[in-house]
């Protein structure tokens, strides 16, 4: 199996122009499996400007996607500001078939920062088969957090795929997380993040491919890139398979600390607080 890392830097203010990229970068590589683009691709991780760039799941943008992923045969995750009913805007990610149906959206469930502050969070996970596999999509900072990836992996997930607009100063944290999820869930995780600048945020890249025993099987750098890479299998049972050792949680004691006090003599006594 083979995917597309779509690192890309979005066009501000203009869906439709980002939508135009995506279907070049799909046609240009016509035959792999899965292509991924960034969080908030189609809008631009502009906060500030999504009254302007959010749009519906039905809308042309998607559609013009959807129609070259039919094309070319190929499955599609793609970050976008998605205008819900009523109104409210969702950091979401469509999740396209090889057909150009669009099986399901993930909405971020875990917002960071003032995502707070503008986004309807996602009330639920994902797993969505795409291209032959139990696709599990998250997004961005939902990536920090084991979480997520165990409950999906749990739920039977064969894939992990992290879409991403991860910025300075914040790079190792992104590269120390897609491989700890991978590794601790016997998957192999994809990952794709944004490139450029947007206001403050400079976005690092680094799109990457990790195997399901936490390894690097392939990575961008920090510009502009269209990454064919190999995705690797879950991890066989005769490795150490952490999903069928998970421990029943035990019970947490919190002990008190002992404190010092002193006697009417100026002596200082030890006394303990029980537990």
């Amino acid at each position: 199996m083979e995917a597309l890392l779509a690192q890309l830097g979005s066009v501000r203010n203009d869906p439709g122009a980002n939508a135009v990229r995506a279907v070049a970068a799909l046609d240009a590589h016509r035959g792999v499996d899965l292509a991924l683009f960034p969080e908030l691709f189609l809008s631009a991780y502009d906060l500030d400007a999504l009254d302007a760039t959010a749009v519906s799941v039905d809308g042309p943008e998607l559609a013009e996607v959807a129609a070259a992923a039919a094309r070319a045969g190929t499955a599609v995750v793609m970050g976008f500001a998605e205008r819900l009913p009523g109104g409210e805007v969702a950091n979401s990610a469509a999740c396209i078939e090889r057909d150009g149906t669009v099986a399901a959206v993930y909405r971020k469930t875990l917002l960071f920062g003032h995502e707070r502050a503008v986004f309807r969070p996602g009330l639920e996970l994902r797993l969505v088969p795409l291209a032959g596999r139990a696709v599990a999509p998250i997004i961005c900072f939902d990536v920090e957090f084991p979480e997520p990836a165990r409950a999906l992996a749990v739920a039977g997930a064969e894939l992990l795929v992290t879409v991403s607009a991860n910025m300075d100063p914040y790079r190792d944290e992104h590269e120390l997380a897609t491989r700890a999820r991978a590794l601790e869930n016997r998957l192999p995780h994809l990952y794709v993040n944004a490139v450029g600048t947007i206001g403050n945020n400079r976005f690092v890249g680094f799109s990457r491919s990790v195997g399901p025993s936490g390894e690097v099987l392939a990575q961008a750098g920090g510009e502009e890139e269209l990454l064919v890479v190999p995705v690797g299998e879950p991890r066989a049972a005769a490795e150490v398979d952490y999903l069928r050792q998970l421990p029943k949680s035990p019970p947490v004691v919190v002990q008190q600390r002992s404190h010092a006090r002193e006697s009417a003599t100026g002596e200082t006594k030890e006394a303990t607080c029980p537990t």
